[in-house]
Parts: structure tokens; sequence; C-alpha cells
């Protein structure tokens, strides 16, 4: 079945909502915010998009989304400098967006088909049945994106959606929406139907009345917004995916090479300048590295540059209410004893957001730096005895989304890593797992449910429909569905089961 372009009729709107250049507050442009009915349009357009998208192979789906990953990876100067406008971050980051939706779109459009295929599953009486479980669409998903990787956050799933045969309706962060525009008109440009993926723009309003049509909903954002946009979720009887906050930890056994795992602790802490959810949040380190550990970072940390040039390592804060949080958490750290290593200062000589890379020590659990998610460029660390200790700790948040465990013995470092209480745990090398496709990636306790990534992160967009198929069917005469013969066949297969473990 072809697809076919829709009519598509600009959704009502009303009021506009200014975006900023977080680097030099400058105003860059304005978006009208979607109308409640306006959403019930988008949706409905796509829910008749839907029925011809749907039809269409797998492969097919796979074919026109090649297009367009083939368009978002060429024209990614163009993209760069857009999402740095929007979100204050540093190229070498923005750059991290592109290739992360470049590899997970690619493992999509190359293993999708295999995934989504119909599955062959065990029959009671294999001889005289069978069984099968095929993977449908939902229909319309509903995709609600922040502004921390505007770009990946978005497309990531939405690849995954639309190459299970759903249509997309996005509500990209009203701070960054240019990047979502710029990447849905390669999507027309690739020869996709309009209706197939839409944007609607807004506040909280505009993602609530999004939340109310849908027949999937996808939400990445805040363990707040996460609680309310559940329970809606609950009462429609809709199926939900959540990736909320986060406060990940990082370990560090004793057998490691500091100099290394100092670099790397900086990386995973101020990629983006720490505006990200998997960011390391807090670090729990043996006692007996611990000093040599804390002379590395104080080597390592001035040669963290801020800026937005070809060579800064760190760029802006994006939003006024994270700089506040990081300030704030590194207040009360001080106020109950840690001890400031490095940074710690706004640097409003470069820019309205720009903060220093801020590493802590002696720090403890009392402070809020260790507790509650700060969302920005901050690296504490805490002195433990064992890795008993720092597994303990790990574990000692409401937050579980990801990890890192640094140590030399790899079996050690798993065996301490399937401890902790968290979606994903990295060793050695902080973040990666979100970067490997075929890894699912997804919070526990208030960091969320569901997962991104992998073939979970495909199925999670379908609905399983079983068949059961009885190929040698016989009418009884018996009223009865437990009769004689069904009882007889079921102490066979008990008898069965004994005998052949496998049945």
């Amino acid at each position: 079945m072809a697809v076919t372009e829709q009519s598509s009729v600009p959704p009502q709107t009303a009021n506009l909502i200014p975006v900023t250049n977080p680097v030099s507050g400058e105003i860059i442009g304005e978006i009208p915010v979607t109308l409640p009915e306006g959403v019930t349009e988008a949706v409905e357009r796509a829910r008749r998009a839907q029925s011809a998208w749907g039809a269409l192979r797998v492969e097919e789906r796979a074919r026109l989304l090649t297009r367009w990953r083939t368009l978002l990876w060429d024209r990614q100067e163009e993209g760069i400098e857009i999402l740095r406008r929007e979100n204050g971050k540093t190229e070498a980051s923005a750059l991290l967006e592109f290739a992360i939706v470049d590899n997970i779109a690619g493992y999509y459009i190359t293993h999708g088909a295999n995934i989504l295929k119909p599955e062959n599953r065990r029959a009671l009486f294999p001889i005289f049945q069978a069984a099968h479980v095929y993977h449908k669409p939902h229909g319309v998903v509903g995709i609600i994106t922040p502004w921390n990787y505007p770009l990946m956050l978005l497309f990531v799933d939405a690849f995954a959606a639309l190459i299970a045969g759903n249509c997309v309706v996005a509500k990209p962060s009203e701070i960054t929406p240019f990047i979502a525009d710029w990447g849905v008109e390669l999507l027309r440009e690739a020869g996709i139907p309009q209706d197939v993926m839409q944007l609607v723009h807004g506040d909280g309003s505009t993602g609530a009345a999004l939340v109310e049509q849908v027949d999937y909903l996808q939400f990445t954002g805040s363990t707040r917004v996460g609680r309310m946009i559940g329970k809606r979720c609950a009462e429609r009887l809709i199926p939900y995916s959540l990736e909320l906050g986060g406060k990940d930890p990082a370990i560090v056994l004793s057998d490691v090479d500091p100099k290394q795992v100092a670099v790397s602790l900086m990386q995973g802490a101020f990629e983006n300048a720490g505006q990200a959810c998997i960011s390391i949040e807090r670090v729990y380190v043996e006692e007996a590295i611990y000093d040599p550990l804390v002379e590395a970072l104080q080597v390592y940390a001035p040669q963290m540059t801020l800026g937005t040039g070809e060579n800064a390592t760190m760029g802006s804060l994006t939003n006024e209410n994270e700089l506040r949080r990081t300030q704030a958490h590194i207040a009360d750290a001080l106020e109950k004893g840690a001890t400031l290593l490095s940074g710690g200062n706004p640097r409003p000589d470069l820019g309205p957001l720009f903060f220093e890379p801020t590493i802590l020590v002696n720090v403890d659990h009392t402070m809020d730096v260790m507790r509650e998610e700060t969302f920005g460029p901050v690296l504490p660390l805490m002195k433990v005895r064992d890795e008993r200790e720092a597994i303990r700790l790990a574990n000692d948040s409401h937050y579980g989304l990801s990890g890192t465990v640094f140590g030399k013995d790899l079996a050690r470092a798993e065996a301490v890593a399937i401890q902790i209480d968290s979606g994903d745990i990295n060793i050695n090398r902080p973040g990666f797992a979100f970067g490997t496709p075929a890894l699912p990636i997804g919070g526990q306790k208030e960091s969320g449910m569901g997962r991104r990534n992998g073939k979970e992160g495909l199925l999670k967009y379908t609905a399983s429909q079983s068949i059961m198929i009885d190929k040698m069917f016989v009418a009884e005469e018996s009223l009865v569905i437990a009769s004689p013969f069904a009882m007889q066949a079921h102490r066979l297969v008990r008898l069965l089961r004994k005998l052949l473990p496998f049945v």
C-alpha cells in the first residue's frame, strides 16, 4: 500500500514564546503555542496517516527513514549551529548528539525488521497446534522531550516509533524548539508524508493536551512532571514510558590508575555542563586511592576551558534554574564542611549562564549535592572504607538511572556493578551504555520506567498479539471446556514434562 500525502492544516495556535540564546541572553526567535484544539487536530491527522504508514512493510519504512537519517548526518553543520544557538553547548557536545542519533537510527534500520517479525512460540501440543506472536504498532505515539539533548532525545525515540509503524506527534521543549523544527523539515525532504511526524509547540499545557489524545506516551524530563504524566496515562489506560531524573553514582575501586580515572570523571561530570540525566553526580572513592585521585584532579581541573570556541571543553548552562540550583548545592555543601578543590564561581564575563566546572571534596550524605539532582557542572567526591560502603551509599538514593564503576579487575568491577540499583552501569567509560544501540536504557525507582534503545526500545512501541491455531480441529460433543478429553490431555502434558523438561 502506498503512503499518500495527507492534507495538512497548520495547527491552531495562540501567543508566542520567545526563544533565547543562553550564551548571549539575546532573543533569537519565537514559537507559537499550539492550543488544545490544535493538538487534537494534529493527532487526528496522524491517526488518519497511520493506517497507510503502518501497512507498509518494515523494510519499506526503513528505506524511507534511511533517507532521513542520511540527511540528518550530511547536513549536521547547519543543525549544529541551530542546536548551539538555542542550547549553549560546545561543538563537540552537539556533534555527539548527531553521532548517537545516527548510530541508533542505523541499528533500528538494520535490525528493525528482524526484531519486529512474527515469532513462533511453543504450542501446548506442537504436532496439533501452532502459536505465534505479532508485534503491532500502537497507533499515534506522543513524545515529550526536554531541552538538554533536544535532537537526540526526540529523534532516537521517533526513529523507533516510526520503524514500528506508528505515527508521531511530538512536543519539544519550548526552550529549544528550532532543532526539532529543522529535523522534521528534513523528514519532509526525505519524502516521508508530513502527517507521519508532526510537532506541536508550547509549554506544559500543550504537553498535557497531547497526553489526553495519543495511544502511547514517551516522556523524558523531571520526576515531578513524570509522576503527573504517569498518573494521567494510568487513568486513560494507555501504555507509557518515562525517563526521569537521576543522581548517578560513580564508584572508584582501589586498583585503578588515578590519572585515567580523573580524566574520565571530569568527562562524565562536565559533558554538556553537567546537564545530562546520565551525568556523574556523586563519586565514592575507596580510601586507598582517594588522595592520589584528588591530586590527579588538581592537575587536570585547570585544563578545562569554558567558552563557545572550537577548543572549549565546556559550554554554558541553558537556563537560569540550573544556575541557581548549582550555586545552591555548592553553598550547602561548603556550609556543611565540604572543601572546594576547583571552580565554584559564575562567569558572567563569558555569558549570563556560564559557571565554572566545580570539584568538591570531603563531602557526605548530609549535603544536597550528594542527595538531589544538581544538573550542573559539579563533581563531589566522598571517601569510603571499601566497596561495600560504596555500594550501600550508591543505593542510598531515590534515583536509579545510570552509574559507573572504575576498576582494573573487571570481574570485581562487574560484581560491584550488578549490586547497584540502576538501569545501566558503565565500567570504566561513563555514559557509553546510552550510545550502545543494542543495550536497553532506562531507570529504576524514581528515575522512571520503560526502556529506550535495544530491542526493548523498539518493542515498547508495539502491542503484542498472540495467535493460537488448532491445526486438527475436531468438535467435541461436550459443552464444557474442561471436558474429560481436555483433562486427559493436561495429564499427558504433566507426564511429558516430568520425562522431557523442555516440553
